[in-house]
């Protein structure tokens, strides 16, 4: 699709999301806009405003996943069982949804997205599932998930390796989550895409298409955004004792990756997944929008070791609309602190450009 057409379609359907994100409180940016993480990225600004502060008596923190809500603003879900609504031009947040799992027990939940009839969708990677909640936080279900996704010895999941992505495509008849690692048995840096599907006039997910993802060296998958066309920013991420985070955004296209239902070496879903250089295993294509280590620094502080003060511990990711110069999509990141006392819950605004082509896998 041609980034004219691209820009376009997403600015329709994020419109109630377009007005750039002005930050609360403690907001650090150069006297110049527009600075240049690279080609096709600049950071904008960066928020701490709401690093270990408390709302309603829960911890504003350990957030993971970012999405737009329905009525522009934004929702911000953390890994302790709880999900925020955030002004979107001030980060201030107006409520808080306590989550749990069909047993009333704690939710690791990672990712969220918001259903075209308003539900809730939310990741945990503690099975992994996705469940659907209701906007008081009551479960209306959960969608299927394939076996050799489960964290062993029901599957061949890593524990806290499984769904830290999840994003709904516009149109809202696919959804997408992104494991984290690698499944044990698959090739090594060759992370796994699942989607559900709705076909007709149907309400419910259906399991669809799985792909084929190789991420950089040490990294994982921690979040994903769907864009028109199937294409994907996705964010890798990677920790370093001593040294700090690595945190790369990449565009993606999944349009020609193989659907690995049909390619395994058994013609099994269930088999694992071995890519060479021969067998014929298209994965998805992606190509390095930036590194977050070349973003100027923006006067940021960091409480440990990092190789660009600016970064932490960046986990969640939304596309929040379309800005109006050179026609450049408006993307929220968040870090999650852990509630630690050497990480921060930390805000930035990105404004990127995509290529016409995606080219490398």
């Amino acid at each position: 699709m041609p980034l004219r057409s691209l820009v376009a379609t997403l600015t329709a359907g994020l419109a109630a999301a377009a007005t750039t994100l002005a930050a609360a409180g403690p907001v650090h940016a150069d006297s110049a806009r527009g600075h240049a993480c690279s080609s096709s990225v600049s950071i904008e600004k960066y928020s701490d405003a709401l690093d270990k502060t408390t709302y309603a008596g829960t911890f504003v923190g350990n957030l993971s996943g970012l999405a737009v809500d329905r009525d522009g603003s934004l929702l911000a879900v953390s890994d302790r069982s709880a999900l925020f609504t955030l002004d979107r031009r001030t980060l201030a947040p107006e409520g808080v949804l306590p989550l749990a799992t069909q047993s009333d027990a704690a939710l690791d939940s990672e990712a969220v997205a918001v259903d075209r009839d308003g539900t809730l969708l939310v990741a945990s990677e503690t099975e992994p599932t996705v469940r659907r909640y209701d906007r008081r936080g009551r479960i209306l279900g959960s969608l299927p998930v394939p076996d050799e996704l489960a964290v062993a010895p029901a599957g061949r999941a890593v524990a806290n390796q499984t769904f830290e992505g999840l994003t709904l495509l516009p149109g809202g008849r696919t959804l997408l989550a992104s494991m984290e690692g690698t499944l044990t048995g698959d090739t090594a840096g060759v992370v796994r895409l699942q989607t559900w599907q709705r076909h007709g006039g149907a309400a419910e997910f259906r399991l669809s298409a799985q792909y084929g993802y190789r991420v950089d060296a040490g990294l994982g998958v921690v979040e994903v955004a769907g864009l028109p066309g199937g294409r994907l920013l996705v964010l890798e991420r990677g920790f370093t004792a001593g040294v700090g985070n690595t945190v790369r955004l990449y565009a993606a296209d999944t349009r020609r990756a193989i659907d690995l239902r049909r390619t395994t070496a058994t013609g099994r879903t269930s088999s694992t997944l071995r890519v060479t250089d021969t067998d014929g295993v298209r994965l998805v294509r992606k190509t390095l929008l930036a590194d977050l280590v070349d973003c100027p620094s923006l006067g940021a502080t960091a409480k440990q070791p990092q190789p660009n003060p600016l970064l932490d511990n960046i986990e969640g990711m939304t596309v929040t609309g379309a800005a109006r110069p050179g026609g450049r999509l408006e993307v929220l990141l968040v870090s999650d602190d852990n509630q630690n006392t050497v990480q921060t819950t930390r805000f930035y605004s990105l404004s990127l450009s995509l290529p016409l082509r995606i080219r490398t896998v």
